[in-house]
Formats: structure tokens, C-alpha cells, sequence
């Protein structure tokens, strides 16, 4: 069909069909969108369609996926102190919201709830015949259509005496006829207007935001992920909570203090951002004899796998704690010498508990790409390597009988001693925890005269928000060049880092007072 023909056939419809409502468009503002009282206390509403592949399952797991993702969705508004009103139907959960003064906060939140395919923002209003709904979509985009191409797409659910075509043509042709708009255009519109009807209520959708997909979290089995702030397993973690599971956390502690806050801070960042509908653990395994046993008793070219296969061991016992049915770690095939798929296999042997390596045929580089468009990638860039017990000349093709044998020089009792003294924090508390670790770093909200401010945000932030502050010195140091390029700074000085969020500059407040750095204080720019 001709673009002139489509216009005529939509506007011959509006006309055809004009006489069936006696509505006019002055009685247009006398229309109450609001009719319910919900509507006053609950303004903002929103239409969650479901993961596709929550859809296609049986009747009786997808109703369990949807009342899981329905619980899921009011835990996570109320940790973010949101009040809701929340329901639940065959293909879509129904969220309304209270007044929130960061609407593109809300939007994030749910957007990053795992089982949501797409948010609908919707106007819900009760109609009376399709002369209403025009005149209603009329008022929505009366200054939207302006110049622009468009078509009308709208799906209908109960029973009424027209179907979903018959509106789609009302409305266009309606729409096409009184407004300046280019034209009804049936693919590829500029503007595509969609209406959902369902019995006696009308949706008009406003805004479609993508939502994360994957599983309702808690309808797939906990995992424990051996967590380290790199890259890799912050990438794997979430791989897991996207696909449903319940992500705990497990940490070797090679690095002293600020490792364990950095490393808090990324597990705690994934939970919050992604898993906070439900409760997570996170254990810290103190793992600096075991690295000196190994150190001093096993086979140079050996003690890579060794010290992975005492992680896999300790790891089990906690995952069992957990009630953790899988170990999840960051492990690619040839990425470092205990990764090659002879030495993996050595490790797998360690633990009968299944170990699952989601990211085993990532390249590094999109492993470090994911971890930015989730959040992880500065936390990871900020940590450095603890390992210990690299050696010069590592065997890549290591044989299980050989170590085996090198292992009974291990005495097996500082292992069991690290996993006996293994600390488990409620991951919620590790935000007040972290508050309380970093209490001796002040934090500056006025600046002082002879203050110097160090930017440790990388190049591309400091140009997308630069800051500046009359007869004040801002250095710019990177983050990873802040531990060795500090203590050439003068030291009569008082030094304010500054970060977006403040996690890099806690994390290095901390590290640069642990070298014995007491000039040194993390500047809020939020706060002053």
C-alpha cells in the first residue's frame, strides 16, 4: 500500500467511526486519568514484560519465575527505600511506584532486576469507546508528532466489540488528520506508538527501557564465586546472578587490609546493583600461611596449580556452608600459566564439588568490555596482583600424579586452620563495615587554603566532568599511578583525592595510609 493510501484509509476510518462517541476534544480535559485512588498515591506506573525464555517454559514453572520476579521486584524497591504497589498477571508484572525525585534512578533499579526483559512507562486511564482512546493518545503526543512519520500498534486482551486493527486505524487515521505530523508510515516510522488494552483499561506507553533479561534470581541454585576485584571474576559473577543464581562470595586474603576493601567494595557494588532482593554472604579466607607453606615446601615450577587446588579445597567447605551447589571462578583457557587445559583439569580434580568457569573462551578484551558496562571495570583496574607464588618457569602441562606427590610436603593443617578462621559477613553490612574501616581517613567537604586536590579518574571521566576551583592546585594522577607517584608529592601539604563515586578514593585513601601517609583525606565535591 502507497504512503497516501495509508493515510487516507486511516483518516477514512476516523471518520467513518467519529459517530459513535459523542465525545468532543474539549471534553477531552475533563477526563480523569486518575479515577482510582491509586493513581494519586502510586503515580508512577510501569509494565514488566518477562525474559523470553521465562514465556516458552510449562505452565507451572513460569508461574513460579513470575511470582519469584514479582518478590523479587518489591525486595529490591524497598532496599532502595521506594514504596510500591506490585502485581502480577499471565504475561506481565505491573509496577506502580510512589513520587521518586531520580526517575532515571527508578528506571536503572529495575532495569537491572535479572528476569526483566523490557520496562513499559505507561499512563493507565479507564476508556469508553475508541473515540476516547483517541483523543486520549491525542493528548500524549499532540506535541510529539510534529514532522514526524508514525504508525500505531496496539495489542488487546479481553473482550470488546473491535478488535486491535479497528483502533490501530481509528487512532492513526484520527491522528494523521489533526496533527502536523509527515504521515502515517507502517515500517520503520519515526515514531511508533504502541497501546495496550486490557478490558476495561487502557495503557498508553510513554517510554520502552531495555531491561537486564535472564532468570528471576533464587529460581536457579546458589553458587559460591571465588572473588579476587579483578575483572574476571566480577565478570563472572554477574554472568551467574543474570542467569538466576544466588551469588556468594569467597575471598582469599593475600593482600592485607585495603585488598579486602577493595575487593568488599566490588562484591558488595555487584550485589547492590544487581542481587539486593536477595541476602548474600561473603567469606574471607586468611591465606598468607598457606601461601608461605606452599612457598616454602612445594616445587617452584609447581605451586601455581598448587595454590589453586588448596583454593578449590577451602572454597568447597565454605560452599557447603553456603549450601552452594557450584564454585564459579573467572578462569580462561590460556589466559595465565594454571589456565592451560591440562593444569584447569589438575585443579578440577582437587574438589568433588562441580567448578563452573563461565568466561573459559572470553578474550581478555571483552572480558574487560563487560566489566565496564557493568560497573566493575574501575574497582578492577584499582587492584593489585596478591598472588605470590608465581615462578619463573611454570609448568603448563603439570601431571596429577606429580602433584599429588609434591602436596605431602603440605601440612594440610594451616589450610584447615585458614578455613576455621574464615570470617562471613552479611553482605548488606559491608557498606557500614567499609564506613568504619576507612573512619581514620577524613572526609573533606570545604576546601582549605594550601589544600592540593589529587583527580585520580581516568582521562575520559576528567573530560566528560572536569572540576575546578579558584586559587586551588588539582592534580590529575591515575589511580594506578597514585601508590608510586605519591611520595615524590611534597609532603607539607594536605592531599584531597577525588573520585566520582568516592570507591577509588576511599580504597586509596586507605592504601596510601597504610604506607604511614597521614596527609592524605578523600575530598566530597557531592557534599559541598
Amino acid at each position: 500500500m502507497s504512503q497516501e493510501k495509508q493515510n487516507i484509509t486511516q483518516s477514512q476510518d476516523f471518520e467513518n467511526n467519529l459517530s459513535v462517541s459523542s465525545s468532543t476534544e474539549a471534553e477531552m480535559s475533563n477526563i480523569s486519568y486518575g479515577c482510582e485512588l491509586i493513581d494519586s498515591v502510586y503515580p508512577n506506573m510501569f509494565l514488566i514484560k518477562l525474559f523470553p525464555e521465562i514465556i516458552i517454559k510449562s505452565q507451572t514453572v513460569r508461574k513460579v519465575m513470575i511470582r519469584q520476579l514479582n518478590n523479587n521486584i518489591r525486595n529490591v524497591l524497598k532496599h532502595f527505600g521506594i514504596d510500591s504497589r506490585i502485581s502480577s498477571e499471565w504475561d506481565k508484572i505491573i509496577v506502580r511506584t510512589a513520587e521518586y525525585s531520580d526517575h532515571s534512578g527508578l528506571v536503572g533499579i529495575l532495569s537491572n532486576i535479572p528476569g526483566i526483559h523490557a520496562i513499559l512507562e505507561v499512563h493507565s486511564s479507564s476508556y469508553t469507546d475508541m473515540h476516547d482512546i483517541y483523543l486520549q493518545t491525542l493528548e500524549l503526543y499532540r506535541n510529539r508528532l510534529k514532522g514526524k512519520t508514525f504508525c500505531v500498534r496496539v495489542k488487546r486482551k479481553g473482550t470488546q466489540d473491535f478488535t486491535s486493527v479497528d483502533v490501530e486505524k481509528y487512532v492513526g487515521g484520527g491522528l494523521n488528520q489533526n496533527l502536523e505530523s509527515a504521515g502515517v508510515k507502517l515500517k520503520n516510522p519515526d515514531i511508533q506508538i504502541n497501546l495496550e488494552i486490557d478490558g476495561d483499561r487502557l495503557y498508553l506507553i510513554k517510554e520502552i527501557y531495555k531491561g537486564l533479561g535472564g532468570y528471576p534470581l533464587g529460581t536457579q541454585e546458589d553458587v559460591l564465586s571465588l572473588i579476587s576485584g579483578g575483572f574476571d571474576s566480577g565478570v563472572s559473577s554477574f554472568r551467574f546472578i543474570k542467569r538466576g543464581c544466588r551469588v556468594h562470595y569467597c575471598f582469599f586474603n593475600m593482600g592485607g587490609k585495603q585488598h579486602e576493601t577493595g575487593v568488599k567494595q566490588e562484591a558488595y557494588y555487584l550485589w547492590n546493583r544487581f542481587g539486593s532482593s536477595h541476602r548474600v554472604k561473603f567469606y574471607s579466607i586468611p591465606f598468607e600461611e598457606v601461601v608461605g607453606e606452599i612457598l616454602e615446601n612445594i616445587n617452584p615450577h609447581l605451586m601455581g596449580v598448587v595454590l589453586k587446588r588448596m583454593m578449590m579445597r577451602a572454597a568447597s567447605v565454605i560452599a557447603d556452608l553456603a549450601d552452594a551447589k557450584a564454585l564459579v571462578t573467572g578462569e580462561s583457557v590460556g589466559q595465565v600459566s594454571s589456565q592451560t587445559l591440562t593444569n584447569l583439569g589438575v585443579i578440577t580434580e582437587s574438589t568433588s564439588k562441580m567448578i563452573l568457569r563461565p568466561l573459559i573462551a572470553a578474550d581478555k578484551q571483552d572480558i574487560i568490555d563487560e566489566s565496564r558496562l557493568i560497573g566493575t571495570d574501575q574497582i578492577a583496574e584499582s587492584m593489585p596482583e596478591y598472588c605470590g607464588v608465581i615462578s619463573k618457569k611454570p609448568d603448563v602441562h603439570a601431571k596429577l600424579s606429580a602433584v599429588v606427590e609434591e602436596e605431602k610436603k603440605f601440612n594440610f593443617s594451616i589450610l584447615n586452620k585458614a578455613v576455621e578462621n574464615a570470617v562471613c559477613t552479611d553482605i548488606k553490612d559491608i557498606g557500614k563495615q567499609t564506613d568504619e574501616i576507612v573512619k581514620e581517613v577524613e572526609t573533606v567537604t570545604a576546601i582549605s587554603d594550601g589544600d592540593v586536590i589529587i583527580d585520580i579518574r581516568s582521562q575520559e571521566e576528567i573530560e566528560d566532568s572536569p572540576i575546578s576551583f579558584e586559587n586551588i592546585t588539582i592534580l590529575q594522577i591515575p589511580f594506578y599511578k597514585l601508590s608510586t607517584a605519591f611520595g615524590d608529592l611534597d609532603q607539607s601539604k594536605r592531599y584531597l583525592l577525588f573520585c566520582n563515586n568516592g570507591v577509588m578514593s576511599r580504597i586509596h585513601a586507605l592504601y596510601l595510609r597504610d604506607k604511614g601517609y597521614e596527609n592524605v583525606m578523600i575530598f566530597n565535591r557531592n557534599r559541598n
